[in-house]
């Protein structure tokens, strides 16, 4: 704690002595999110039981970023609290308050300077992405130095080191890397395409307290990346590879009798014009769990998470179809003969086409039809449970399937002021791999969604779905009514009932009321409700929210 506040100092004091030659610039941001949870007697866990009511029903957490720069140098401090603890089921270590994170940095057009903690990705950040997404409860920022070198634009170096945020400390591995990013098209000054190609090196160096580790402090990744695009055709493919390292199956447990390595296989191609675009992507992970500390795997909090390894799925934005998300499966379990699982593998498609206005299918103001598919396996191979365990997987193998989604929206305006969407959904989600629970569950969503403008800046937004389901929870039914009554304020009221659940004390309303106000760039809203239990993600990392009910305000600010 006094190395951070006197670093901090040392900034503040630096930026003074250069304030006063050159003019400067403060910017910086508040962020509050609080809730009050209520003990609701009435809302019931999985095992039937109340749901529990936390010891300190007020929580909130507060981040409060200031940056100042000053001709080439730009200077930043972040400070967080969490009053009474932070909100449920984020990170534990998230507690108090204290000095989060902080740097200093030097630019211009070539060179890119930065001591203390920075954020980076290398790539598609298969090896090494760090980011800060407070939804998520995630801020794994490296602590370190971060250099960047551009001898010309078509030519970037990047090398940093490092050790990983988690909470208000550091974790004790230590990071290296190196990246660098060449344009070739651009270099030989080729015109109406693109083309360039990368190189990642991201190095771990943990000790272990293993007594005779079978595998070294070092764990390493390497991975080359291209970038092609020609007028409306473009693909991309990223391959990567991660050197053997003791494999983590059970929480704070390291195997080291199983050690393996892992890789990554990344491929995305698409085509698009005016009104029609198509694009596909597909994804092989083995055993690509990276953290900053081994025993950090299997975490249900993401924390020291070093890489980025997102489910490639469609994001949707109805409430029903994320009820049964998927989360990717880059991790080994070897269980049972009916429990095994080193990977993942599949992809998706996305069609996209616009009907022409004036034709018989756009009418006067044309249609939007997107359609998607999505479907992930695990790796097919051989899997050895007893005397040792193992696993040899193919490198192209469909094996147990995971997860599928296919689904088709049709967007309509049918005059200046009425809009209309159209969704159906069909998915398949085997929980007993992807949460490692027991269950297959198919669901069938329709979703309507109608919106309808008057006056300047005002709208009323109506929307409803329902959610078949043969298994788990079963049918779903909800609703949701939003007021726009002027570019600042809006007013909502949403629902979700599980009407079809086979527990009678199950068959929730999860209901929200709520408004928010912005006022230039400052937002403030207000909510009272019930939050159902389950899977919370934002482009596609998740984290877990139990049941609860109360208030929440939040306020965001910046200047």
């Amino acid at each position: 704690m006094k190395k951070k506040i006197i670093f901090c100092s040392l900034l503040l004091s630096l930026g003074t002595v250069m304030a006063q030659e050159k003019k400067s610039n403060i910017s910086g941001g508040f962020e509050n999110n609080s809730q009050w949870y209520l003990n609701d007697k009435n809302l019931f866990d999985e095992n039937l039981l109340p749901t529990q009511h936390p010891e300190q029903p007020f929580r909130s957490n507060s981040y409060l970023f200031v940056n100042y720069k000053i001709k080439n140098f730009t200077f930043g401090v972040q400070t967080e609290g969490y009053y009474d603890k932070a909100l449920l089921n984020l990170n534990p270590k998230f507690e108090k308050a204290n000095i989060a994170t902080y740097f200093a940095q030097y630019k211009n057009e070539k060179i890119e300077a930065t001591l203390g903690y920075f954020y980076e990705q290398f790539g598609s950040g298969l090896l090494l992405r760090s980011w800060e997404d407070r939804a998520l409860g995630i801020n794994n920022a490296l602590r370190g130095a971060r250099f960047v070198y551009k001898p010309t634009s078509y030519l970037t170096f990047k090398t940093l080191y490092g050790q990983q945020r988690t909470g208000f400390d550091v974790s004790e591995g230590k990071i290296y890397g190196f990246d660098t990013d060449f344009n070739v098209f651009e270099a030989l000054k080729k015109e109406n395409s693109e083309l360039s190609v990368g190189f990642t090196f991201v190095g771990r160096d943990e000790k272990t307290t293993l007594v005779n580790p079978n595998f070294t402090n070092l764990t390493y990744g390497i991975g080359g990346r291209f970038n092609y695009s020609r007028n409306s055709f473009y693909a991309s493919g990223e391959y990567n590879f991660k050197s053997k390292d003791a494999v983590v199956q059970v929480k704070n447990q390291i195997d080291n009798n199983l050690i393996k390595s892992g890789s990554a296989l990344l491929f995305n191609m698409g085509y698009s014009k005016k009104g029609f675009g198509i694009d596909g992507t597909f994804r092989r992970l083995e055993n690509m769990g990276f953290y900053s500390e081994r025993l950090a795997n299997k975490n249900a909090y993401n924390d020291m998470l070093m890489n980025y390894v997102p489910s490639l799925t469609k994001q949707h934005h109805y409430n029903l179809a994320n009820i049964y998300v998927y989360q990717s499966q880059p991790g080994v379990i070897l269980n049972d003969p009916s429990m095994v699982k080193a990977g993942e593998i599949g992809g998706q498609i996305d069609l996209y086409y616009n009907f022409k206005k004036g034709t018989h299918f756009g009418g006067k103001y044309g249609t939007k039809l997107a359609v998607n598919f999505s479907q992930y396996h695990g790796l097919s191979g051989d899997y050895f449970i007893y005397n040792p365990q193992d696993f040899q997987t193919k490198f192209i193998g469909f094996g147990q399937k995971y997860f599928s989604d296919i689904n088709i929206e049709i967007t309509k305006k049918w005059n200046s002021k009425w809009q209309s969407v159209f969704s159906y959904i069909n998915q398949y989600y085997n929980k007993k791999f992807i949460t490692e629970q027991y269950g297959v569950i198919n669901t069938n969503v329709l979703a309507a969604e109608a919106i309808y403008k008057f006056g300047t800046n005002k709208s009323i937004r109506a929307q409803a779905e329902h959610l078949w389901a043969d298994a788990d929870k079963k049918n779903w039914a909800s609703l949701l009514t939003e007021f726009n009554l002027s570019s600042k304020y809006t007013v909502y009221v949403t629902d979700m009932y599980n009407y079809g659940n086979d527990e009678p004390e199950l068959r929730q309303h999860y209901f929200t009321v709520g408004n928010a106000y912005r006022l230039g760039s400052t937002r403030v809203s207000l909510s009272y409700g019930r939050q159902r239990d389950g899977l919370v993600c934002v482009g596609g990392v998740c984290r877990y929210v139990p049941a609860s009910s109360g208030f929440s305000f939040s306020i965001n600010t910046s200047f």
